[in-house]
């Protein structure tokens, strides 16, 4: 099911799965889908992907002949028809008082030029074209104005016609905010422009109850109503739609008597001269100031809690709905230009359609509900979204350790990370809880350690210091930096040989026993960067360079197969107790097997024929002789942090070119996946996680194995790049999108544990694998390797301001777009 292109268009069959998220970081979000239509309202922090309230733009062309009447939305997707289950859109009742019966436009197709979407809508019985544009305010390097709780429409309605057409644009939308059955509900008339407010007061003792959201525009001829049509079964949409098709636009006050009103309308009526346009600008805002969200607190379990709930970033800024709104509807101009000003820079470089295609699809992950701000601005994320709730809390190391797009565009989110992990999410001996609460707190520390998360965490302090130049930052965090690594020494490599011996948990939710080239690649790049970081700092008598000189030599020699990295099981003779009796529990106890209960109890499971399994091939869920796709994941994550080559880059080329030798497969129709199935299947291409070309497969190998995560598929994507092996990693890329082109998959969702899931913004490092190009603000330099041949161009982001960055005429060039980028040295290499 190949694309022929992949310019982000879609229509057809291929226009029916498009939900493009718009929204603030970290403030909820709502989608625009493909046909025009609005749905996956998340707006109270927390996700409710299932959420399609009655919401919708109409518009009325009057005519001496009579009116015609649309809703502004494509034909309803045949899926949402029946198999949609969503409760409020139970198919078996009939869709129930949903919009889906109105007339609409013959057909839709949707166009994304991030952080803009455009629908367009065709219907030859109309004199006009229509189109939608949605968006939000993203802008690099200005976390604050891209975390707002604001969208916008931008509807365009051209005049095809000799003649004038006079018409009413019209948008409707339900008290969507509102409780069942509350009476604190209201729908008035909104201060900045003119345009309406949902509103729901909360209950008393609920003070998360509370939730307004806001429509509003700045054009002259606009109308309000802020009466619907109170009755009994579909009385209030029938009496809408009664106003659409006649072309009526009344205005109509807050009701102050008896039940509220069941929504809100805006009305704009329109004279269009012979071929015309005309934009009118739909500004969106909405406010939840309060929320009951509580993740890993264990004080919260007790039915006396009485302590803190999350609060979003923005209820810091903004006291109420008429603040957001005001400042989007003063800022509105100057939001829109700083916003297209990075879309233009970015699609205005030479990088291939593909991966344009695969960085911004997933640069909405950042608009999600997978993203959350507290009042104090940290950033803290889930690892992706379910269908009413987050998907695995506190902004999970291993998974956040692939995320390539954060430390770039919004530096200090991605340094607010490293300080809560070196913070809260440490103790005092240097164990890191992988996972910390909301809100951020001191996190527990009863269980144990991500070796590649924390360690991960060191390489990418590193990371954040050569992006933002700021050194007094590393001094600061210097002693809990190396507080961590001197714990994962101590633990899992207690002979000091360089790699991990010892049973270390990791990203597959299992414990690898004995040195593996993946989590072992992530030591030894922590440990050259602790080296790297400790000689700036005037700390340089503490053997991480000896121990990592040690560690390669071990991985080149001991782990390299001639093709690719290994493992060496190893577990006996360890300080590790027999895995079938005993496993890890908390910084480095361990607790008897047959006493675990609750959630970790799946994940060990050493029943009678387990352990009859364990004497023949060791400990379940291990990879051994397998050509895993995180192999040499270590030496992707240095590239990307400016470590350079930890390895020996030959022999981490040949491990790339088997992951793309073996693991790449165009159709898994005789793939055997007894795991999770749905991330690709059937006719569907894919990278698997692991295969065993050389035989050796274990029984029970580690148990995603057999899977498809597009956040891998980008790393050995951009991994293959950085090394000139560009071709091959952009065949990695095309495969990946082809499952995500619309006619079963959202293009723009791209999931594993859950929607917008967080390990997929590895494509990010598309960028610099492409382009071989990285700016290090320590030493204020260009670094420029070229992959391509001739002349090229990419995007680059700095610290301090981003712009275009390449070769042109054969020498290399910078255009500074925003900010600075002060270069004073151009090294190439």
């Amino acid at each position: 099911m190949s694309q022929q292109t992949y310019s982000q268009s879609y229509s057809g069959t291929r226009n029916s799965h498009i939900a493009y998220p718009l929204g603030g970081i970290g403030a909820g979000m709502f989608c625009l889908e493909g046909t025009g239509a609005m749905s996956h309202f998340s707006l109270r922090h927390a996700p409710d992907i299932t959420h399609e309230p009655i919401i919708f733009s109409g518009l009325c062309v009057k005519g001496e002949q009579g009116h015609i009447a649309r809703v502004m939305e494509g034909p309803v997707p045949s899926w949402k028809i029946y198999a949609n289950k969503a409760e409020s859109m139970n198919p078996g009742s009939g869709l129930f008082a949903k919009h889906f019966g109105l007339p609409r436009f013959e057909s839709s197709s949707f166009h994304a030029r991030f952080p803009f979407g455009t629908v367009e809508l065709n219907d030859n019985r109309l004199p006009v074209e229509a189109s939608i544009t949605g968006w939000s305010p993203f802008i690099p390097l200005d976390a604050d104005d891209s975390s707002l709780p604001a969208a916008a429409l931008e509807i365009t309605l051209i005049n095809t016609t000799d003649r004038p057409v006079e018409l009413v644009y019209s948008l409707h939308a339900a008290n969507f905010m509102a409780f069942n059955k509350s009476t604190k509900q209201r729908v008035y008339s909104a201060k900045s422009g003119k345009g309406f407010v949902l509103e729901q007061s909360p209950a008393e003792g609920k003070p998360w109850e509370e939730g307004s959201f806001s429509a509003f525009t700045d054009h002259p001829n606009a109308k309000v109503d802020c009466a619907w049509f109170r009755g009994g079964w579909f009385d209030s949409l029938t009496m809408v739609w009664n106003a659409i098709k006649e072309g009526r636009s009344a205005e109509k006050p807050e009701v102050t008597e008896g039940k509220p009103s069941p929504g809100g309308s805006l009305f704009v009526p329109l004279t269009l001269a012979p071929h015309d346009r005309e934009v009118i600008r739909i500004m969106l805002s909405w406010h939840v100031p309060e929320t009951k969200l509580i993740e890993g607190v264990e004080a919260a379990k007790h039915p006396d809690w009485a302590g803190e709930y999350h609060k979003p970033w923005y209820a810091g800024k903004f006291a109420t709905i008429s603040e957001v709104s005001e400042y989007w509807f003063r800022h509105y101009d100057s939001l829109r230009e700083r916003s297209l000003k990075f879309s233009d820079t970015f699609y205005g470089t030479s990088l291939p359609a593909e991966a344009k295609d695969a960085i911004t699809a997933n640069l909405t992950i950042l608009k999600s509900p997978t993203v959350l701000r507290q009042t104090d601005g940290r950033m803290w994320g889930w690892e992706g979204q379910q269908l009413k709730e987050g998907s695995c809390s506190g902004s999970c190391t291993h998974v956040w350790n692939y995320a390539q797009a954060v430390p770039h565009l919004f530096p200090d989110l991605e340094r607010s990370l490293r300080v809560t992990e070196f913070t809260e999410g440490q103790d005092e001996r240097g164990h890191q809880n992988f996972r910390v609460p909301l809100p951020i707190q001191p996190a527990s520390h009863k269980y144990h350690a991500a070796s590649d998360g924390q360690l991960g965490g060191i390489m990418k302090a590193y990371r954040e210091w050569r992006i933002s130049g700021d050194t007094e930052w590393l001094r600061k965090y210097w002693p809990q930096i190396k507080q961590s690594l001197t714990y994962c020494k101590e633990l899992w490599d207690p002979d000091g040989i360089g790699v991990l011996i010892e049973p270390h948990h990791n990203t597959y939710d299992i414990e690898f026993w004995g040195p593996d080239g993946m989590c072992s690649s992530i030591y030894i790049g922590a440990l050259k960067a602790a080296s790297l970081m400790g000689e700036a700092l005037g700390d340089i008598s503490n053997g991480y360079e000896e121990l990592y000189r040690k560690g390669r030599e071990y991985l080149e020699q001991e782990l390299f197969n001639g093709e690719y990295f290994e493992q060496k099981i190893i577990w006996e003779g360890l300080r590790a107790p027999d895995p079938a009796k005993l496993v890890p529990q908390g910084n480095d106890s361990y607790k008897a097997a047959e006493t675990l209960e609750g959630p970790e109890a799946w994940n060990v499971n050493y029943s009678k024929e387990a352990q009859e399994l364990l004497q023949q091939e060791g400990p379940k869920y291990q990879y051994g002789k397998g050509c895993l796709s995180d192999g040499v994941i270590g030496a992707w994550i240095a590239e990307m942090c400016g470590l350079g080559d930890i390895l020996d880059r030959d022999k981490v080329k040949s491990h790339l070119l088997s992951i793309y030798r073996y693991n790449l497969k165009r159709d898994l129709s005789e793939h055997a996946n007894p795991q999770r199935s749905g991330f690709a299947l059937g006719q569907d291409g894919g990278l698997l996680l692991c295969t065993w070309p050389r035989g050796g497969q274990l029984s029970l190998p580690f148990v995603y194995s057999n899977e498809v995560w597009t956040g891998i598929e980008y790393q050995v994507a951009s991994h293959l790049m950085s090394i000139g092996c560009v071709e091959e990693g952009l065949d990695i890329v095309r495969v990946c999108r082809d499952r995500y082109d619309g006619s079963i998959r959202n293009p723009f969702d791209e999931y594993e544990c859950g929607h917008w899931y967080a390990r997929a913004m590895a494509s990010y490092g598309i960028i610099q694998g492409w382009s071989g190009i990285r700016y290090d603000a320590v030493e204020r330099a260009l670094y420029v390797s070229p992959k391509v041949s001739g002349d090229y161009s990419s995007f680059l982001c700095t610290a301090s301001g981003y712009g275009i960055a390449g070769i042109r005429g054969g020498e290399v060039f910078v255009e500074v777009k925003d900010g600075t980028i002060e270069v004073d040295e151009i090294r190439l290499v």
